[in-house]
């Protein structure tokens, strides 16, 4: 991914982020699985194996894309202002956004 799609995708959260269209947090992410809320999943590049394995169980389970971006886990705390590899986009607009930008 070049600089610039991983700069497209941090705006893009930030502005998701501001709008409340953002669930943070494993825990917190299944829930809105379950309850049909989350447009897509977003995984940081340090998330460990098991998270994001576990994650796409949910997704697969819930038929939710899983996109794995290239931030990190530190850089995703700095947006969202809470230490997680693990973000549920609840808004089918910005998930579509963020599906274009991830490919």
């Amino acid at each position: 991914m070049s600089s610039e799609q991983k700069q497209k995708i941090i705006n893009l959260l930030t502005i998701c982020i501001k709008a409340g269209k953002t669930i943070k947090g494993f825990d917190s992410v299944c829930d809105t699985l379950k309850e049909g809320l989350a447009s897509c999943v977003m995984t940081a590049s340090d998330a460990s194996e098991k998270t994001v394995k576990e994650t796409a169980f949910m997704c697969d389970k819930y038929n939710v894309d899983l996109l794995k971006t290239d931030l990190s886990k530190e850089e995703i705390s700095g947006f969202v202002g809470k230490q997680t590899a693990v973000i549920a986009i609840c808004d089918k607009g910005f998930a579509e956004q963020f599906k274009k930008l991830s490919r």
